[in-house]
């Protein structure tokens, strides 16, 4: 399997998930990500800072599809940043759920920035873009990680080209995607706050 990952064994690197994001693109691509593989083969290839995962959940009260995943993230290596989520009515009068983690993502990407040499961001939203250039003007090299190969496109083209290296995650299907023999009990991507 070629490796497709752009780390070296001495950089240190964050990674930083953007759930509802990524949930959106695994269901384009009609696959799951192993967050195992994904974790222990970043792990292998360069110095593993932190591995951030974010998400919008339920308030206790409620069953959350996610909190499955999210538990199981939690005890295998990641660091969960979560908040509630929080309804509001629409101008046509429907009633919508809204759980944006941006700002989450690029504080703690900022906070890190002195002490990483490259940030992995798995998301396509274009909000990100200026928290890319500000990276970059710290030094900190930055790979995005979503697709251009669903219909449409999960990627806004200025995040891909701001970034210093994109990975189309169809490509990584092979390296990260989920087998069905797996025999640990990582559950499955659940839904997003967004899908509610």
């Amino acid at each position: 399997m070629q490796d497709k990952l752009p780390v070296y064994p001495d950089e240190r690197t964050a990674l930083f998930i953007d759930g509802s994001n990524l949930y959106a693109v695994a269901r384009a691509l009609e696959f799951d990500i192993d967050y195992r593989r994904l974790r222990s083969e970043l792990a292998k290839k360069c110095r593993l800072i932190r591995a951030y995962y974010y998400t919008a959940m339920f308030d206790e009260q409620e069953y959350s599809p996610i909190r499955p995943l999210v538990d199981w993230l939690d005890y295998n290596g990641y660091t969960i940043i979560s908040k509630p989520t929080k309804k509001y009515t629409d101008a046509q009068g429907r009633e919508k759920i809204k759980g944006n983690m941006d700002i989450e993502l690029a504080v703690d990407a900022m906070e890190l920035s002195n002490r990483i040499d490259h940030a992995i961001i798995i998301s396509g939203d274009g909000d990100f873009r200026r928290l890319v250039e500000a990276l970059q003007h710290r030094a900190v090299r930055v790979t995005v990680m979503s697709t251009i190969k669903s219909s449409p496109p999960m990627i806004a083209d200025e995040l891909r080209r701001q970034a210093d290296f994109f990975l189309d995650l169809d490509d990584l299907r092979e390296q990260f995607g989920r087998q069905d023999n797996t025999n640990h009990h990582e559950p499955s991507q659940g839904m997003s706050a967004d899908e509610y």
